[in-house]
């Protein structure tokens, strides 16, 4: 009778637990209150921050200036790509490209490029910038170099990261762009340490486009409702676009679908997903390069089958306040005490209504 009443002690408690944590999951998403925004400028290579109550109008925390400037991150003194994430651990976690383009106008080198183009191609590097954060104000920071990890490969560039929470794995994914010497950019994907510090395995292929003449970059995977993995990405063909490929895995088996989702007459790329709070709808940003000046365009879907174009920022129904110009941007969800607690350190207005 004792064995009995323990295992029947034993199974309250862990159905208790299960309620707590099911209601736990459910009041954290009910929290969610505001987005942010990163993205980087071509003109400081810096990384920006910008803030929005309704998921449409956003607004910069520090005026259209750097909140970290690359200078201070970078191997080469500058910053692209910035990707955020989440964390299921409290935790806010950055990464992104270890690169300036305009190093040598700069007065940051004394080439080009850090290595040379006729051997490296354009843009080359060979880094990775990870940053760490409780508060989106004081960040921990770690440089991953993957030439130095892996220099049998010759790594001509490592561009675009982004990063996913494996639920299978335990671990942070990351996966970005990366070309070996002069080949072509193929998308490649590897596990990140508990400390967000350095790799865990060795990085892997993690799609594969049919027409191997063509070059593919800026991966962006989001977890469906149903449980499959939605990955958009850049083909360069022509003009170059924005495609998806679905998997049951994060890490594999992604589908070749031959459709382009946006709604570009040129090129664009950096690809980025984002739901809306309290809706079924979710928002594809991308950065339209090909257009002078630099903009993003927009379009939202209900079931990644049908895209309702939303048209560019201040042409639609997207606004900014007080930029321009950003590149290659992403968006993830704050509490309410979380987005205050940004604008305030940096002297924005943005309160919410009582």
């Amino acid at each position: 009778m004792e064995s009995i009443r323990v295992v029947m002690c034993l199974l309250a408690i862990l159905f208790l637990q299960s309620c707590g944590s099911v209601k736990n999951n459910r009041s954290s998403k009910e929290k969610m209150s505001a987005y942010l925004m990163t993205y980087f400028k071509d003109d400081t290579h810096g990384l920006y921050f910008a803030l929005s109550k309704d998921g449409y109008t956003f607004t910069d925390v520090n005026n259209a200036k750097p909140v970290i400037a690359g200078d201070t991150i970078a191997e080469q003194k500058g910053i692209r790509d910035p990707y955020i994430m989440r964390g299921n651990d409290g935790y806010f976690y950055l990464a992104m490209t270890d690169l300036h383009i305009y190093g040598k106008q700069k007065g940051y080198r004394e080439t080009e490029w850090e290595r040379p183009g006729d051997k490296y191609d354009w843009g080359n590097n060979r880094d990775l910038v990870l940053m760490k954060s409780k508060d989106l104000i004081h960040w921990s920071h770690s440089i991953l170099d993957i030439d130095k990890m892996y220099p049998e490969w010759n790594v001509g560039c490592v561009w675009a990261p982004e990063l996913i929470y494996d639920d299978v794995k335990g671990r942070i994914m990351i996966y970005f762009t990366m070309r070996k010497a002069k080949g072509k950019t193929k998308l490649y994907y590897a596990y990140m340490n508990k400390e967000f510090t350095a790799l865990e395995t060795t990085p892997e292929i993690l799609f594969e486009y049919p027409d191997s003449t063509k070059q593919v970059l800026d991966a962006d995977i989001t977890k469906l409702p149903d449980g499959r993995f939605c990955m958009m990405y850049v083909a360069q063909e022509n003009p170059g676009g924005i495609k998806m490929a679905f998997s049951d895995k994060i890490n594999s088996g992604y589908v070749y679908q031959p459709e382009q989702v946006d709604f570009e007459k040129k090129s664009c790329e950096a690809p980025n997903v984002f739901q809306r709070i309290g809706e079924n709808k979710w928002v594809l940003m991308y950065d339209i390069f090909s257009v002078n000046p630099h903009n993003f365009g927009f379009a939202e879907t209900s079931d990644f089958k049908t895209f309702t174009n939303l048209g560019h920022f201040d042409e639609g129904v997207m606004k900014r306040t007080n930029f321009s110009v950003q590149k290659h941007g992403s968006v993830i969800h704050l509490t309410k005490k979380e987005a205050e607690l940004l604008a305030k350190h940096w002297n924005m207005n943005f309160s919410f209504d009582k």
